[in-house]
């Protein structure tokens, strides 16, 4: 079954859910750019967390990055997100693994650090807007979390999990965003807590068979109601023509020295390592047209 995510609403209409089962979006990350078992669950559950705002904030042709620039080995993972619900992203080291905490779980904060983390809204304003805060746990759910309330000051609570095999193979993958609109009460509030404190543990549930609209029962009630199921994907927009446009902005020198010394040249695209190369007449030709 492919990727999917469901936007759900309380019965009363002041809670309102996002659930995503990502674990093929994650899988295609993790082979894309060789990710290792820390190195994974940072970039996908930031993958998650980024796809779910987009879900949450974003409309039209929206779209956002979100850096998280702690100071751990894995150092800085940056995730970019359209309204369409298609993502890209990558991780500045996808070569970490770290002992497991005593739970067996993956040490995802320790693999983080300490340091910020910054979303970038672009609306189509004059502007994009940039809101920044401190890394709070370095698990990330919390660090969105933490976000919203400050940056976005939306009550919200955030749940990401990706399990990774031995293998380094992702097992599963997937999260929520709850948020909590004007008219909820204290009580309600307190009673959604609850039940989210009492879910086992994400992956857990995910590895079980859990879908987005059962994740969305257990948070809400069997009485929510599923408002909507839209699809999510892994997706670069990257293309020959725009690297190409890339070398035309260099100096005439660089791109001589390629064509003379190098014979031709090779770009890497950082978020999906989609690899494009030019031959010599086609770098002679971005020359021509650079000048």
């Amino acid at each position: 079954m492919k990727d999917y995510l469901v936007k759900a609403i309380d019965k009363t209409k002041n809670l309102r859910l996002i659930t995503v089962d990502a674990k093929d979006l994650v899988s295609e990350a993790q082979k894309r750019h060789d990710t290792w078992s820390a190195s994974s669950a940072v970039l996908g559950r930031t993958l998650i967390g980024g796809l779910l705002l987009s879900a949450a904030l974003l409309k039209y042709k929206d779209e956002l990055t979100v850096r998280l620039l702690g100071n751990g080995p894995v150092g800085a993972t940056i995730v970019t997100a359209k309204a369409d619900l298609t993502i890209k992203g990558y991780i500045q080291n996808p070569h970490i693994a770290l002992p497991p905490k005593k739970d067996g779980h993956i040490d995802v904060a320790k693999a983080v650090g300490k340091g910020w983390l910054e979303v970038t809204k672009d609306q189509g304003l004059k502007e994009p807007y940039t809101g920044q805060v401190p890394i709070v746990s370095g698990e990330i759910a919390e660090d969105f979390t933490y976000y919203l309330a400050k940056s976005e000051q939306i009550p919200s609570a955030v749940g990401l999990s990706v399990f990774v095999e031995p293998n380094n193979e992702i097992g599963a993958a997937g999260g929520f965003i709850l948020q909590a609109l004007p008219g909820a009460t204290d009580e309600q509030l307190a009673e959604v807590e609850k039940r989210i404190k009492a879910l086992p543990n994400l992956s857990t549930l995910f590895l079980d068979g859990m879908t987005p609209e059962n994740l969305a029962e257990r948070i809400l009630g069997t009485d929510c109601k599923i408002l909507a199921k839209e699809d999510v994907s892994f997706a670069c927009d990257c293309s020959k023509e725009k690297y190409s446009q890339i070398l035309a902005t260099l100096k005439p020198a660089q791109l001589k020295e390629m064509i003379e010394k190098d014979h031709g040249a090779e770009l890497v695209c950082r978020f999906c390592k989609e690899k494009y190369h030019f031959t010599e007449d086609e770098l002679k030709d971005v020359l021509k047209k650079a000048n």
